[in-house]
């Protein structure tokens, strides 16, 4: 049986990163992937992917909120959260 080649599926995954994220630079990724754990010296491959993979599932699963009306509705509503919670607990809707 073949032994697993995660270098290369780590090169592979780091390019569909790439190409999904445009924006973001390599550095951004693997410090970003790999903020968990520390001192990185003795990761090794494997768990490299692993925390790639795990990243990008992350990424992937992110909503951006690109609408200016959305975020300042959301601003809006975290800054009034004290009445909304004692309408809540009123029985009121909101």
């Amino acid at each position: 049986m073949k032994k697993p080649n995660y270098y290369n599926q780590i090169i592979h995954l780091l390019q569909q990163l790439h190409n999904a994220y445009p924006g973001y630079n390599m550095g951004k990724h693997l410090s970003t992937a790999l903020d968990e754990y520390g001192d990185i010296w003795g990761v090794t491959d494997k768990e490299l992917l692993f925390a790639l993979e795990k990243y990008k599932t992350q990424l992937e699963m992110d909503i951006p909120h690109t609408d200016d009306k959305e975020l300042d509705q959301i601003i809006k509503e975290g800054m009034d959260l004290e009445n909304i919670l004692k309408e809540e607990d009123n029985g009121e809707d909101y």
